[in-house]
């Protein structure tokens, strides 16, 4: 594997994963723990990562990696600087109302997109990868995850319309909205972490009501 490619996979590592140790990346990338220091360092250089030392007992410190705001920045973003500057125009010409108005169209829009592909999926279990599928191809580097009991969780290890959801948090709202359409009134879905609560990531979990 070239460097290029061994320091992409780490940098991805990191943003769907979280933090971790030189150790626990080498092995997902399938690399020697000397050949992830040695790239980590790299990237350190270059700012895109940053370690801590971590205290757990006795022993060494065990030392772990994670992205700088430089990192994170590496992942689309859907050119977040235009979209904050469409939205406060359009709040500030056409006011608070017709902001919600464009949200509801954009939802509504997308449960059109969504249902289609979701119609086919019978379990719940089906539904959620399908869903998360979806949200994978729009940038969110989704996947979910078998949670307690009967339910799964749907996480979003990216937000590529973060900028424009910080700005305005109708966004949010409405993905929220979306997703309990689409799985309609014998599911709950309910968002247990939010990137916008200072949270690494967003999740939802998603269980029989």
């Amino acid at each position: 594997m070239r460097g290029g490619q061994t320091a992409e996979r780490l940098l991805y590592q990191l943003k769907s994963r979280g933090p971790q140790s030189a150790a626990t990346l080498a092995a997902a990338c399938a690399i020697t723990p000397m050949g992830a220091h040695k790239q980590l360092q790299s990237l350190q250089e270059q700012g895109l990562v940053e370690a801590d030392d971590e205290i757990q007992g006795p022993g060494r410190p065990r030392r772990i990696w994670r992205l700088t705001e430089s990192g994170h920045g590496r992942f689309p973003d859907r050119h977040g600087e235009l979209a904050v500057q469409l939205i406060r125009q359009a709040a500030a010409v056409l006011g608070e109302q017709a902001l919600d108005q464009l949200i509801a169209a954009r939802e509504r829009d997308m449960a059109v997109a969504y249902g289609e592909r979701l119609r086919s999926a019978r379990s719940l279990q089906a539904k959620v990868q399908r869903l998360a599928e979806l949200r994978a191809e729009e940038g969110y580097l989704a996947r979910i995850e078998k949670a307690e009991g009967r339910a799964w969780l749907l996480i979003e290890d990216h937000c590529p319309i973060c900028a424009a959801a910080s700005q305005c948090q109708g966004f949010c709202r409405s993905e929220l909205q979306l997703f309990r359409e689409l799985l309609g009134p014998q599911v709950s879905v309910e968002r247990t972490e939010h990137l916008l609560a200072d949270a690494r990531r967003c999740a939802y979990r998603i269980a029989p009501a």
